[in-house]
């Protein structure tokens, strides 16, 4: 009975992998044209239909409701121990208490392909990939498979994959055309790198703005891989790039983790030597910025690895400089032969590597890489969001229960001093599973171990998020708990206005809310106390006899005000000191009506974070113009118009309808270049230089650079060039704490400097943020340009007729993460007036 089973399972088994088909024979263009999203889902969806060595795991949706979906690759019976293989890597790293029920040791890979959308050689790959894992006719995978769990997930931007695929297809005819001159090689804005709101997604697996990486990353932990190959593409022109990385590599990369590196570039090299196929490593792609597909998984355990195939702009085919045609079929061979390598090597590794991987959380917990073993952050409405994070990132924190006086590292003074914990700061500590990716985002300055960086060279959360915070180099003993506890509301008799402090993102949002739903509000110039409330520069304050439109007033505001747990009731609009809420303190603010420049003289991700901060982040609306359409609109139907990075170039027409808009009220936030537009203009105090002095010392200094350039050799040109530059470091900033443009952001202002762009501080504006003289900075800023950044100025406000313009040097919006930027330009949207 059981042999004549066994052979059914055997006849059945077979039947299933003789319908198994070929990416090839499955899909009719496949290697010749991109392919649509839904082709890719109903490739896999056959593939699981024809094996027993795939599972599917849909995780979530996109913006733009395509699906995201992992698959589960391995032995039919490594399938049916999924959960206990996964529980069993967990509770060995200390990330859960649950206990398998049979203990499963595993190589655990994860295969991420395609997270820039118009890179298609990578998800096309991921199909290839795919079936040669399960293809019944290879051996070699399935001897891997044996010891190894491979997740591969095709494609982790749907929405910009379809964006590029989609207009690929419509631009393409029978016949392809490698040389440049054809529109498939000219791809338009904002183009498909990006996701639904043009957000660059390889920069985003630390700070999880976007919906994809949030649902992603509770996948991703909950299995906690030990490997990680994130699968791209690059200039078309450019030779394979596999692992080992480039320096800087960050002290926090284990030795075992660069072991790893060089004994997969080995064997990678030996696939490619074979084919004669060209390639590269270490170079460029570096492991330090902590919030890539490669470094991110790296501060997690696991070893980090980028693959860079080149292709981006060469449409289905392109002649490369050397001469040869790279066709999509080659990047896909390409692509597909080292990630198996990867697969491979891992599972020839296997034992080392899950020995490894333990070592890696049970050594950063005993000896921490960092100089403190506890953060603690005083308790705002910023740090709010900053749990948010930190549990998005399954970190461990806690809320102090009890008050004590200790001392430790000030990030805002940059030095030791004494302080006081009171119940409901945030307490951090670095001996848990975490502990390394704690301590990279949380250590004040990250060491460089080359200032030849691809990316931002620092980060820490205290400075992104605006919040007085403190290290210590010794655990901290004092009483916790696991959530805030808010004091009860102050009893009142009656309602004569509603507080709402101005103190992070959920203000801006409340505060959207209310003049979305018609509330008449109004905030403070300075501060003020009531019975029991103390009111600072920039709160929200609604007056009952404002809004005397509204039938029941207190139910109306208990119901916008329910997820602003804080806010507070006012009996009496007399003050116990400062200015009483019906005078000259207390302006209305006005509902503004918001226009968004886009288009092709616009940088597509900046102008992505502008709308997603309106739409996701405050929820308010917004109308986007493309550039060459603002002769068609009427300015004086808005309020505020908001013009991000970009490389404007503006007919005269255009220049002097923005004009008119400033000098009739309107007010313009012009952020990064964005400023070129009025820089040295009649009417405006834009001016790089504050006087001719200045300019000609410039100059002067220009000059002497350039002789000195005569005795230069040329090796070292690239490093010499970064002296002037600066990749994205943190720089301290003097605020007028005065001028609304400031409200809540703190004492001082920690900028994320990305550019060199500087302006002397201006005349006749506001010069609300700038760079002191003897300034601090964290990361790398070079020689020649630190000195330059003293008395510039970064956020401004100028008037100009009945309007004003505000002047952003610095993106206070970059990629999102950083929560001060995001309540700054709150300010500058709704605080300015």
């Amino acid at each position: 009975m059981k042999n004549l089973f066994a052979a059914a399972m055997l006849l059945a088994a077979t039947y299933i992998n003789a319908q198994l088909k070929s990416p090839g024979d499955y899909l009719p263009n496949y290697g010749k044209n991109v392919s649509y999203y839904h082709q890719v889902e109903g490739y896999f969806a056959h593939l699981v239909q024809s094996s027993d060595m795939i599972k599917q795991k849909s995780y979530g949706q996109t913006t733009q409701e395509r699906n995201l979906n992992v698959f589960y690759i391995s032995t039919p019976e490594n399938l049916k121990e999924l959960e206990n293989i996964r529980f069993t890597n967990l509770r060995e790293i200390g990330m859960s208490d649950k206990k398998p029920t049979a203990s499963n040791d595993k190589a655990i890979v994860w295969l991420s392909f395609n997270v820039h959308g118009n890179e298609p050689g990578a998800t096309e790959s991921a199909m290839s990939v795919a079936y040669q894992l399960i293809n019944p006719d290879n051996k070699e995978t399935k001897e891997w498979l044996q010891n190894t769990i491979v997740i591969l997930d095709p494609c982790l931007n749907p929405d910009g994959f379809s964006r590029y695929g989609n207009w690929l297809r419509d631009v393409s005819g029978k016949n392809t055309h490698p040389g440049l001159n054809d529109r498939e090689h000219m791809e338009p804005w904002p183009g498909g790198r990006q996701n639904h709101y043009d957000y660059d997604l390889n920069r985003d697996w630390a700070w999880q703005t976007q919906a994809e990486t949030q649902q992603r990353m509770v996948l991703y932990n909950e299995w906690m891989p030990m490997v990680h190959v994130d699968v791209h593409e690059m200039g078309y022109n450019e030779p394979y790039f596999f692992p080992p990385a480039a320096e800087p590599m960050h002290d926090f990369i284990t030795k075992a983790q660069r072991d790893f590196h060089s004994t997969i570039g080995d064997m990678t090299a030996k696939k490619f030597d074979t084919e004669g196929w060209n390639y590269y490593t270490r170079e460029r792609f570096d492991l330090f910025y902590p919030s890539y597909g490669d470094t991110y998984p790296s501060f997690n355990g696991a070893v980090g690895m980028t693959y860079e195939q080149g292709g981006i702009g060469a449409g289905r085919a392109v002649t490369m400089a050397n001469g040869n045609v790279l066709t999509l079929q080659d990047r896909i061979d390409h692509h597909t032969a080292a990630v198996l390598t990867a697969v491979e090597t891992a599972s020839w590794k296997k034992d080392k590597l899950v020995k490894d991987f333990r070592a890696y959380f049970k050594d950063s917990r005993e000896n921490l890489k960092g100089k403190y073993k506890t953060y603690v952050v005083k308790n705002s409405g910023k740090t709010e969001q900053l749990a948010r994070l930190l549990k998005r990132n399954k970190i461990q924190y806690s809320y102090a229960a009890e008050s004590k006086k200790t001392s430790g590292y000030s990030y805002q003074s940059d030095k030791d001093k004494d302080f006081a914990i009171e119940p409901n700061d945030l307490i951090v500590r670095a001996d848990q599973p975490k502990a390394v990716l704690t301590q990279v985002l949380f250590e004040p300055s990250q060491r460089l171990t080359d200032s030849l960086s691809y990316d931002i060279t620092a980060w820490a959360l205290p400075h992104a998020y605006g919040v007085e915070s403190y290290a210590l180099k010794n655990n901290l003993f004092i009483e916790t708990r696991a959530e805030v506890k808010y004091k009860g509301k102050f009893e009142y008799e009656r309602i004569y206005a509603y507080y709402v402090p101005w103190n992070g993102r959920g203000s801006a949002r409340t505060l959207s809310l209310l003049l979305k739903s018609g509330i008449k509000v109004r905030s403070s110039r300075k501060s003020s106390a009531f019975r029991g409330i103390k009111v600072s520069p920039g709160d929200l304050i609604i007056l009952k006899g404002d809004n005397t439109q509204l039938g029941n007033f207190k139910s109306m505001m208990e119901t916008l005000l329910d997820k602003k747990p804080d806010y507070e009731v006012i009996e009496s609009g007399f003050s116990l000191a400062g200015g009483d809420l019906g005078g000259e303190n207390y302006p209305l603010l006005q509902t503004p009506k918001v226009v968004l420049l886009s288009g092709n003289d616009v940088s597509a991700t900046d102008f992505g974070q502008a709308w997603f901060y309106m739409d996701e982040i405050i929820n308010y609306p917004v109308s986007i113009i493309d550039t060459q359409n603002l002769g068609r609109i009427n300015l004086s139907d808005f309020t505020t118009l908001i013009l991000p990075d970009g490389w404007y170039d503006l007919p005269e027409n255009s220049r002097k309808k923005i004009d008119d808009f400033i000098d009739n009220g309107g007010k313009v936030i012009a952020i990064a270049n964005a400023l070129n537009l009025f820089e040295d203009r009649t009417g405006y105090s834009l001016t790089k230089f504050a006087s001719s002095a200045a300019k000609d010392l410039d100059m002067t200094e220009s000059d002497e650079e350039q002789l000195k350039a005569r005795f230069y050799d040329y090796q070292n040109a690239e490093r010499r060039a970064i002296s002037a530059s600066v990749p994205g470091a943190i720089v301290e900033n003097v605020l007028d704490k005065s001028h609304p443009l400031s409200y809540g952001l703190g004492d001082k202002y920690f900028s994320l400097k990305t550019t060199d762009s500087r302006y002397q501080l201006l005349k006749n504006a506001w010069n609300v943020a700038y760079v002191p003289a003897g300034y601090k900075n964290f990361g790398f800023i070079g020689k020649s340009l630190k000195k330059k950044l003293e008395n510039t100025v970064t956020f401004a406000v100028e008037q100009k007729g009945r309007g004003e313009i505000i002047y952003m040097v610095d993106n206070p919006l970059f990629r999102g993460f950083w929560e001060n930027g995001n309540l700054l330009f709150s300010n500058a949207l709704f605080l300015v007036n």
